[in-house]
């Protein structure tokens, strides 16, 4: 049985290092380069870049997967390492007078179960954690990233294969000062514990952090602008990258604004809420600063059947609608607001409620039929152009697939502004 089991353990600690390691990978350029988009972006209810930047997807600042490596790392090794057969033992030489002195048997190495048990209680602090991220992923967040669903199949199946191999159990605390003083006494053993600690501090101290959105309730100040601050290469490279880009046009109302900023936007749509937490003040500081130059503009593309192609929001169609409603007794933003704070259960009945408690509406079910045709109008704009996904934005016709760090949007509005004026008679 632990022969195989040592084959399984590599094989599933291989499929959890290589799904974390590509977390990583993902992760990384997602934060360095703004145009990245993933290969698991698939969909809307199927992406990495959802997950990833999620609130689930960091645990200050460092990102899940790092854990996720380092833990499958340490398994790796203990499956290859410490399951290893042993070296055969050398049989003592029979003393010459064998009616003297009896010869002890050989006491079997029981190194392998102990391991075995090693691994069945670190699968089950992983199993644990994963049962928590993926709670989060498919029920909070309602996404799922196929990365993150291989590390979950690589820790059940590590929990699953090594209580099967675990017969040592009961062994464990008698023998792991014994296990422990015996990896520091081998050259190989202590080199590889070394690697492993070094690689896992390198990877907490060094990967880049990425600036938390700060969240502010109903009331609270304006949140502050991204501390970030792009330097003149990432600049350069950024606006060159955005002058490739090809333009689209977009049958949206300007109102003679110079830069259009439209979002395709779901009320129900995880990533839709952090990137209206992320942007708000930059939002704030241009409609400050230089009013009536920059439109900010929501296009309605909820993902529910009933005004649209189909999706998993059940309630997105009477969000975009309250809002509407909103918009005629000037308490959008509040609703809006509203909306993103309460996504978590959120039905027809709950936005019904808050609207007429926000804007005092209370004929939500006969207004409703008629401004769903509006609805409907903004989500045949996004089939058209082929949105596959929330939040879309097209700053001046240049298509934004994935929510851009703020610096990054901040950069784009500030580019197009300074074009725009260039172009100007």
């Amino acid at each position: 049985m632990q022969r195989y089991a040592r084959l399984a353990f590599v094989l599933l600690a291989l499929l959890g290092l290589g799904a974390s390691l590509a977390a990583l990978y993902v992760h990384y350029r997602m934060i360095v380069d703004p145009s990245y988009t993933s290969f698991c972006d698939i969909s809307e209810t199927v992406s990495c870049q959802a997950v990833l930047t999620s609130q689930y997807g960091s645990f200050f600042g460092i990102p899940v997967a790092v854990g996720g490596a380092i833990w499958s790392a340490l398994v790796l090794l203990l499956g290859v390492f410490g399951m290893a057969p042993p070296s055969a033992p050398v049989a003592p030489t029979p003393p010459k007078d064998k009616k003297s002195v009896k010869v002890a048997a050989p006491v079997p190495d029981n190194r392998a179960a102990r391991v075995a048990g090693y691994i069945f209680l670190l699968s089950t602090l992983g199993l644990a954690a994963v049962l928590y991220l993926g709670y989060a992923s498919f029920f909070l967040l309602r996404q799922a990233c196929p990365l993150c669903v291989a590390m979950y199949a690589s820790v059940i199946g590590l929990f699953i294969v090594s209580g099967g191999a675990a017969s040592e159990l009961s062994a464990i605390p008698g023998a792991l000062g014994r296990d422990l003083r015996a990896v520091t006494g081998s050259p190989l053993a202590s080199t590889l514990a070394i690697v492993l600690i070094a690689a896992s501090a390198g990877l907490v101290i060094w990967f880049p952090r990425e600036a938390p959105a700060a969240e502010t309730a109903a009331g609270a100040a304006p949140v502050a602008l991204p501390t970030e601050t792009l330097g003149p290469e990432e600049t350069q490279a950024f606006e060159a990258w955005l002058a490739a880009q090809p333009r689209v046009t977009l049958d949206v109302p300007s109102g003679g604004a110079r830069v259009v900023v439209a979002k395709f936007n779901d009320y129900q749509c995880p990533a839709c809420r952090q990137a209206y937490i992320a942007y708000k003040a930059i939002q704030q500081k241009y409609e400050t600063q230089l009013p009536g130059q920059v439109a900010f503009l929501n296009v309605d593309y909820p993902l529910e059947s009933e005004c649209n192609t189909g999706g998993i929001h059940s309630a997105a169609c009477e969000a975009a609608v309250a809002v509407r409603l909103a918009r005629t007794r000037n308490r959008a933003p509040q609703m809006e607001e509203w909306l993103f704070d309460n996504q978590p259960g959120m039905t027809r009945d709950t936005v019904k409620q808050a609207l007429a408690d926000i804007a005092q509406v209370t004929d939500f079910d006969a207004q409703y039929a008629k401004v769903l045709d509006e609805v409907r109008k903004d989500a045949q704009l996004g089939q058209k152009l082929q949105i596959n996904g929330t939040p879309t934005f097209f700053i001046n016709g240049i298509r934004i697939a994935s929510t851009l760090r703020p610096a990054y949007f901040d950069a784009a509005i500030a580019w197009e502004l300074k074009r725009t004026q260039a172009a100007t008679p």
